[in-house]
C-alpha cells in the first residue's frame, strides 16, 4: 500500500541535539569551572550526555515532570544541592549555551524537498510541544510540518503504539498509510512496525556510540534522510 505520509522523530533526526549539547556542556561547564573534574573533555561530555538520557527516560516513565527531570539533572551535574530557583538558574545557563549550538542537520531540507509533494510530513516526539516547537522554529523548518505531537502533552511516549496512532490521527491517515524515520532502532523503527506504520532507522555514521547495548532489532535502515525517497519507492505497489 502506497505511503502517503512520512513522520519524523525531532531529536537527533532532524535536530542535531548531541551535536548541541556536547558543544554545550563543554562550553557550560568551561565557564563554571566544573571541567577541570573530569579526566578529559570527552570523559566530561559523555557524563553530561548519560546523566541527561537518565533523567529524561525517568520523565517519560512518568517519575518527574519535564521541569522536575531538570532540576533533578542540574542537582547532579552541579555536583552540590540546589533550591528549585538555584536549579532553575543553573539550567538556564546551560540552555542558553544549548539554543547557541542548535542547527537542522544539512541533508534534513534537501530530504524534503525531494519528498514533497506528494508525501506529506508529520512530527512526533518524546518532549514537551512548546520546547520544540521553539527548536523547529530556530533552525527554520517548522512549517515544513502539517503536525506535531508531543510526549508531554498527550500522556503517552514511544514506543507505545497510542502515540504513533496519535501522530497518524493528526495527518488524518490510518497508520497502513504512513511512514516514521527515526534514530532509534528500539523506540522508533521497531516501535513503529508493532503500532502498524513502516518503522525506519535512520543510523547516522557516528550515531552508534549512542544506541550501543540498547539492541539493534532487524528493522528497515537508512544513513541518510536521502535514501528515504527510493526506499519508499520499492515500498510503494
Amino acid at each position: 500500500m502506497r505511503i502517503l505520509a512520512v513522520v519524523w522523530d525531532i531529536d537527533d533526526t532532524i535536530f542535531d541535539h548531541s551535536g548541541a549539547e556536547r558543544r554545550a556542556a563543554l562550553e557550560y561547564l568551561t565557564a563554571r569551572g566544573l571541567l577541570g573534574r573530569y579526566a578529559s573533555p570527552e570523559a566530561a561530555a559523555d557524563h553530561w550526555h548519560a546523566v541527561s538520557e537518565e533523567y529524561v527516560d525517568r520523565y517519560l516513565a512518568g517519575e518527574f515532570t519535564f521541569l522536575a527531570q531538570r532540576r533533578e539533572r542540574a542537582r547532579v551535574l552541579a555536583g552540590r544541592p540546589l533550591t528549585d530557583a538555584e536549579a532553575d538558574v543553573w539550567m538556564a545557563g546551560y540552555l542558553a549555551a544549548y539554543r547557541r549550538h542548535w542547527r537542522v542537520f544539512p541533508d534534513v531540507v534537501p530530504a524534503l524537498d525531494g519528498l514533497s509533494p506528494p508525501r506529506r510530513h508529520g512530527l512526533l516526539s518524546n518532549n514537551s510541544a512548546p520546547h520544540q516547537e521553539e527548536k523547529l522554529r530556530a533552525i527554520g523548518v517548522h512549517d515544513r510540518f502539517e503536525a506535531l505531537v508531543c510526549s508531554e502533552e498527550l500522556g503517552i511516549a514511544k514506543p507505545a503504539a497510542g502515540a504513533f496512532h496519535a501522530a497518524c490521527a493528526a495527518l488524518g491517515l490510518p497508520p497502513e498509510r504512513v511512514a516514521y524515520v527515526g534514530d532509534r532502532p528500539d523506540t522508533d523503527a521497531a516501535g513503529a512496525d508493532a503500532a502498524g506504520l513502516t518503522g525506519i532507522w535512520l543510523d547516522r555514521p557516528g550515531a552508534a556510540a549512542r544506541v550501543a547495548g540498547k539492541g539493534a532489532p532487524d528493522v528497515r535502515r537508512i544513513t541518510s534522510p536521502g535514501q528515504l525517497g527510493p526506499l519508499l519507492g520499492t515500498l510503494d505497489p
